[in-house]
């Protein structure tokens, strides 16, 4: 296939053009490089493919670049550009989240229908559930996020299902739950945590540790995506978990025995936005492409932290 990939720099992202260059499809990868984390980690997500034959990068901003000419040709869509992060989507940061994840996706589900497109794949979050009433989560659940980024993915769902009932855009959605593994942006919780384990430097830890997530490696979610523009039905939502419920102390303590040390904590209230627990019932991606998870949590992080300890090593060469 010929493929466009947004994103492509990020962690998902880099994750999926790996991928698709394994199987032999042309790839076109798009990144804004926005300063959401140092540029740093972005580059060295690309230096494995940069050079690749059949792979094309481009640097620019799904909010003001001319799309059309970068879709011509293009089979199948994986949009995996978006502002992440429920902590900084409050305030007056909130512009960049209605920017990059309403406005950017609007504009390129536009470009889309109008280079006949066969597919889109874009990517939601379980986000969109907030605190859910029922776990696991089925995706007929009430969406009732409470986040600002979460607000922006539910509005990218209702983007994706518009254009596909007034267009018929082949779109399908996909709510990523807590995705780890190499190359977790490093604002995300084990990434810094295992980072600070490593250099014996102290946490932060916002809540009580008693919180769970439906942790997901990312090598499972990129399986996912790719699953789904093969036999994602068109107008869908999909959940993507990794197949098991952890309390995050219990992750913590396994970060410990993998960094050779406990982890040091300093402990924060909750912060705003973040959800209790989540679960994911992937009954319907399994039914439909097949989806099953392969990497068990303790494996994924340990790919993570064997990440990490080669980062450092190289940042401090």
């Amino acid at each position: 296939m010929k493929c466009l990939v947004t994103g492509a720099a990020g962690f998902i992202g880099s994750t999926l053009v790996e991928a698709l260059l394994r199987r032999g499809d042309q790839v076109i990868g798009l990144d804004a490089f926005t300063d959401y984390y140092p540029r740093f980690f972005k580059e060295r997500n690309q230096a494995e493919f940069r050079n690749q034959s059949g792979c094309v990068l481009v640097e620019t901003d799904l909010v003001t670049a001319d799309l059309g000419p970068w879709l011509e040709g293009v089979q199948v869509v994986f949009h995996l550009a978006a502002q992440p992060g429920v902590r900084a989507s409050w305030g007056d940061g909130f512009h960049h989240y209605t920017q990059n994840n309403v406005l950017g996706t609007q504009r390129l589900f536009e470009a889309a229908v109008r280079a006949g497109v066969g597919r889109v794949v874009y990517a939601s979050s379980s986000s969109v559930y907030g605190d859910s009433e029922a776990l696991p989560t089925f995706e007929t659940a009430v969406l009732r996020p409470i986040s600002p980024y979460g607000v922006t993915k539910a509005a990218t769902e209702h983007l994706g299902y518009l254009y596909f009932r007034n267009h018929g855009l082949a779109t399908v959605g996909l709510r990523y739950f807590t995705v780890y593994g190499p190359r977790q942006r490093p604002d995300m919780a084990f990434h810094r945590f295992i980072k600070a384990g490593l250099k014996d430097e102290p946490i932060d830890l916002f809540g009580d540790g008693l919180q769970s997530r439906d942790f997901t490696f990312v090598g499972d979610a990129a399986a996912a995506t790719l699953g789904a523009a093969e036999g994602g039905k068109p107008g869908t939502v999909y959940n993507v978990g990794g197949g098991a419920q952890v309390v995050l102390k219990d992750a913590m303590d396994l970060i410990g025995r993998l960094v050779g040390r406990p982890l040091q904590v300093r402990s924060h209230p909750q912060a705003k936005g973040d959800v209790r627990h989540t679960s994911s019932d992937t009954t319907r991606a399994r039914n439909d492409f097949g989806y099953h998870p392969q990497t068990g949590f303790e494996a994924g992080l340990a790919a993570e932290a064997a990440w990490m300890k080669a980062l450092l090593e190289t940042m401090a060469a």
